[in-house]
């Protein structure tokens, strides 16, 4: 059964938790939602303690209170399972549910996601207070979906203990079926590591030396999916009761999260939701928000939720600075650029009380009388007039590769250099894409690759044969790949790819590398066509390959960095070194101009002017989101309309003024 989100328009609101203010506060809040045009919040995230106050012993009448409240003031509720912070009493009773760290320490309670992910005890009582929540609000006409646990894996991805170990160990024997298979996927005969039988096979917990590669790499997996396994269960439970509730769980695509295959989590849910925080340090963290926005829409395979962001600072960073002028509204249309149908903050009321005290929400600690709750207003409005974007898709020819295995792989200790790192690389590539308004999906190594002219693979260090001959398939039939270094150097167990480095891609390359020369931090080398490679370069001998730029200076000088290889009747580029970004943003520039991909915009774009489109069943929604502060005048259709302002576009062109949004509909003829 297809499950769809029935919230009108786009989803606006936040985490709401009335638990934790007197009921006579509750009024005051409807009546504000109703003034910040506020039409969905999440609510019991972290309520089981009030709701199962002893096993099996449950008290609804304030949860009842409270979705009757919403249902009365037109308010629909993302209902949560409270399962992310179990109550005392039940650790009290089940001490063997703590979880350890990697140094076999025990963990104690009194925080949130306390619990090991294969405790069959937490399972249970997780599972009896969702089928108690399902039954008793299956029909609540103020429910609208099922907001299953809270942040999988922020807290507890990996855990330790003897439970875990057992757990890990029956997901390897259904993987592998025999050890002869294992100890030959993990190369035990190395360091004299070969297993005998299964109970000998543990966590890779703390040890005197680097870890078996592949064991680590299995674990990371293994995590993952003990941690999926619960979501299922979960919405299962919640699928019996209530077959027509969609239900979704809060993912992390952020620069400081990478614990969960995502690409394994997303087809098992109805919506697919996504948290995301700016890092503080970073100067253009729109280019962040762009990235995660990207990636999340691909991984719904189209329009998703932003279940929370902030409206201001957030309370874990060694520095929790303010929002400028305007930054909320631009974080939260460029989400809406990028694919998001809602957008929710963390929380409704800031806390007075807490761990979390100190983290912005819609309504701050000044009340209505502040910049924060008049922009909250202010995008309220925004949302409300862009109540027809909802549904349209992304418009993107070009693709590039993501992959949690290969990232987990290349981050493992013992690398030719730890200065490699995945997301620096795919954000280096992005950025280029990104201030040239080039529209840009995500893909898993053996997607269907069929929609685009163009895909770029930064880092793909690990690639099963499968994904490798997806990807060189796509440029022999007539496709543009473009291939970073230390890709396709492992296969899927970690086993290096013998006769020449890029290993998996070397014929479709038309390269073949015998040595390995990574650069020291700050050290940069020169490159013929122009500019300076940082990170990594390369004795690359040509095999069929053109060189387009060599190494200018060090002992590589003369030896190809970027190359270009007619492969089928596509092209294949390999690179070498990571360019500078001037220097890689003319290739990519290049590159993309040679596979015929235009970028949204006809118009170069002024620096940190955002163009992002979305194309709706009749018309294109174009946003154009002005991040420099200069402001710049914008060539668009003829007959387009100013959605924002209501008006229509004079003489082709609007104005986007300095730190502003604009958003216009384009008419498609038929």
């Amino acid at each position: 059964m297809e499950r769809e989100l029935k919230v009108p328009g786009i989803a606006y609101g936040g985490d709401y938790n009335p638990e934790q203010w007197p009921e006579e506060v509750w009024a005051e809040d409807v009546r504000l939602m109703a003034e910040a045009g506020v039409n969905m919040v999440s609510v019991n995230i972290f309520s089981w303690a009030l709701l199962e106050p002893a096993e099996g012993v449950y008290d609804f009448s304030r949860l009842d209170r409270i979705l009757d409240l919403l249902y009365t003031h037109g308010i629909a509720a993302d209902l949560a399972t409270p399962t992310a912070a179990p109550p005392a009493w039940f650790f009290k009773a089940h001490p063997e549910a703590l979880p350890a760290d990697r140094d076999g320490r025990g963990l104690s309670y009194g925080s949130r996601q306390t619990f090991c992910p294969s405790s069959p005890a937490y399972r249970e009582a997780a599972l009896r207070i969702a089928r108690a929540l399902g039954e008793r609000y299956a029909e609540h006409p103020a429910v609208v979906m099922w907001h299953i646990h809270n942040e999988y894996g922020c807290h507890n991805a990996e855990c330790y203990c003897d439970t875990s170990a057992q757990a890990f160990r029956r997901w390897l024997r259904a993987k592998y079926t025999d050890l002869s298979a294992l100890n030959d996927a993990w190369g035990t005969t190395f360091w004299s590591q070969w297993y005998y039988d299964w109970d000998e096979i543990i966590p890779p917990r703390a040890t005197g030396a680097v870890p078996n590669p592949t064991h680590r790499l299995d674990w990371r997996r293994f995590c993952s999916d003990e941690l999926l396994s619960l979501c299922r269960a979960e919405r299962e439970v919640l699928a019996q009761a209530a077959p027509a509730i969609p239900a979704t769980t809060n993912f992390m695509v952020m620069y400081n999260f990478d614990a969960l295959d995502y690409w394994r989590w997303a087809p098992e849910l109805d919506v697919v939701s996504n948290d995301h925080y700016l890092r503080s340090t970073d100067p253009e963290s729109e280019i962040d928000i762009a990235l995660s926005g990207d990636l999340v829409r691909s991984l719904a395979g189209g329009p998703w939720l932003l279940m929370e962001h902030s409206t201001g600072a957030v309370n874990w960073q060694p520095v929790n600075r303010a929002k400028t002028p305007g930054e909320l509204r631009r974080n939260a249309l460029a989400h809406v650029a990028r694919g998001a149908d809602g957008i929710a903050y963390f929380q409704w009321r800031a806390a007075k009380a807490g761990a979390e005290q100190w983290h912005s929400a819609m309504l701050p600690h000044a009340g209505t009388d502040s910049a924060i709750w008049r922009d909250v207003v202010a995008l309220g409005a925004d949302l409300k007039a862009l109540a027809e974007v909802r549904g349209s898709m992304g418009t993107a020819e070009t693709a590039i590769v993501w992959d949690w295995d290969a990232k987990w792989a290349l981050e493992l200790p013992s690398q030719p250099s730890e200065q490699v790192r995945f997301l620096e690389l795919v954000r280096s590539w992005y950025e280029p894409l990104w201030r040239a308004g080039v529209a840009v999906d995500f893909v898993r190594p053996d997607a269907d690759l069929s929609a685009y002219r163009l895909v770029l693979a930064p880092s793909l260090y690990l690639v099963d044969d499968a994904g490798a001959g997806n990807l060189t398939g796509f440029a022999e039939r007539g496709g543009t790949l473009v291939v970073g270094f230390h890709s396709g150097a492992v296969d899927e167990n970690c086993h290096v790819r013998l006769g020449g480095y890029p290993g998996a891609f070397r014929e479709a390359l038309g390269v073949r590398t015998d040595e390995l020369f990574p650069l020291l931090p700050r050290e940069t080398v020169g490159l013929d066509a122009g500019g300076r490679g940082a990170l990594w370069s390369e004795r690359v001998r040509l095999a069929g390959a053109q060189a387009v730029s060599s190494y200018a200076d060090g002992p590589l000088t003369g030896v190809p960095a970027v190359t270009r290889h007619g492969y089928g009747t596509g092209t294949a580029w390999y690179m070498a070194t990571l360019p500078e970004p001037e220097t890689l943003a003319a290739l990519l520039g290049r590159i993309r101009e040679e596979a015929g991909v235009r970028p949204v915009v006809d118009a170069v774009l002024p620096p940190g002017v955002e163009a992002v489109r979305r194309r709706g069943t009749d018309a294109d929604y174009l946003f154009l989101i002005d991040h420099g502060g200069e402001g710049a005048q914008i060539a668009v259709a003829a007959d387009a309309v100013e959605l924002l302002g209501g008006k229509p576009v004079p003489d082709g062109s609007v104005y986007v003024p300095p730190g502003g949004v604009v958003v216009v509909r384009e008419p498609r003829a038929e």
